[in-house]
């Protein structure tokens, strides 16, 4: 009969602890019944995320915000339409919007410099063209794009880009899922006293002025305006045709100056009104160039060729409508005019110039 003896017993011993000691080392860190098991059917078993299902365990994606920049003089029922924006918001799969109103003091600028600090993958003013200017003042020059949602009278710049002006939801739906477009923008700067003393800046969207087109829009009450929709226009501007002419010298570009007796300068960025009037038919919107349109009517009948050229979109071949591209404009008036810019009145002043700031501003397009 065999007999085994102590020093087998420890040699056997000691093997034994050197082959643990390899297999610890080889699996760095894998328990034995993980390595034997490996070992037997030569591989090792995958991790335990492997039998987990796609998806499982991992967080959730945050979900995009909008912020929405609201006018809300412009609304009766301001809760309802809270209520249709932010549905329309979580219906497409977005958080629930932030929601900031615009004051007296800070018509939206500020309220949208805030939401692209805080994130805001679009922000939609919701008002008027005077709201959207204030809120695209704080977009220019940033990737955030600025979505149009109708809350005005004229919704002018959504017109010129052929966006929905009737549907609220609609265009809810472009500003949350359409495409990004650049456009141009238009800076303007305004000297009231005429001696470059304090200079305004400003930007506009779609059109500056002085003198006829801005006295329309002061005398257009913001209440007749809620009333009678653009007609609220028209009154205004039959109420003023009997205005008296100024003087103006223009300088375009580096072209010798222009001296008129005129009604109104208006410099547009795009070139459609209300009503679906052009006044403007060579303007677009992201071509690099601003439009002038001096307008110089003598009495009611001037008026009513004036308006022919309007209607016929007609550029050239009458004396009173002078139409001009060009990317700088500086205009001298004998006296003070009335300003406006987007619709906005601005006061009076004696001058004024203008400048294109090509592809500016990001706005969410269909």
């Amino acid at each position: 009969m065999l007999t085994v003896n102590a020093g087998t017993i420890a040699i056997a011993v000691f093997v034994l602890l050197l082959l643990l000691a390899w297999l610890l080392y080889a699996t760095s860190g894998d328990t034995i019944a993980q390595v034997v098991g490996s070992r037997r059917f030569g591989r090792r078993r995958p991790p335990r995320e492997h039998f987990r299902p796609l998806g499982a365990g991992t967080p959730e994606a945050p979900r995009k915000v909008a912020a929405i920049i609201v006018n809300p003089t412009k609304f009766d029922n301001l809760a309802a339409v809270r209520e249709q924006v932010t549905s329309g918001c979580m219906a497409a799969g977005w958080a629930q919007p932030l929601w900031v109103e615009t004051t007296a003091q800070d018509p939206g600028t500020g309220q949208a410099r805030q939401a692209v600090l805080d994130g805001a993958a679009v922000v939609c003013p919701l008002g008027g063209d005077g709201t959207v200017r204030a809120v695209a003042a704080a977009l220019v020059g940033t990737e955030t794009p600025l979505g149009l949602l109708p809350g005005g009278t004229g919704n002018l710049l959504a017109r010129n880009l052929s966006l929905p002006v009737d549907s609220l939801d609609g265009a809810l739906k472009v500003a949350l899922t359409g495409q990004n477009k650049r456009i141009d923008v238009g800076r303007l700067t305004m000297d009231r006293s005429g001696e470059d003393e304090r200079p305004e800046e400003q930007i506009f969207l779609i059109m500056a002025g002085l003198g006829f087109d801005a006295a329309i829009m002061a005398d257009a009450p913001e209440r007749l305006k809620k009333t009678v929709g653009p007609l609220a226009y028209t009154f205004s501007g039959a109420k003023n045709l009997r205005g008296p002419q100024f003087k103006v010298r223009i300088k375009i570009d580096g072209e010798p100056e222009l001296s008129r007796r005129t009604r109104s300068v208006v410099i547009g960025n795009c070139g459609k009104i209300t009503g679906g009037l052009v006044l403007m038919p060579r303007a677009e919107i992201d071509d690099g160039w601003l439009d002038a349109v001096i307008l110089s009517p003598v009495g009611v009948v001037g008026w009513v060729a004036l308006a022919g050229r309007v209607i016929s979109r007609r550029r050239k071949g009458h004396e009173r409508v002078d139409h001009h591209r060009l990317r700088s404009v500086a205009v001298d008036c004998d006296r003070p005019q009335a300003i406006q810019i987007d619709g906005d009145t601005f006061g009076s002043a004696r001058a004024l110039s203008a400048t294109v700031d090509p592809l500016a501003l990001v706005v969410r397009v269909g």
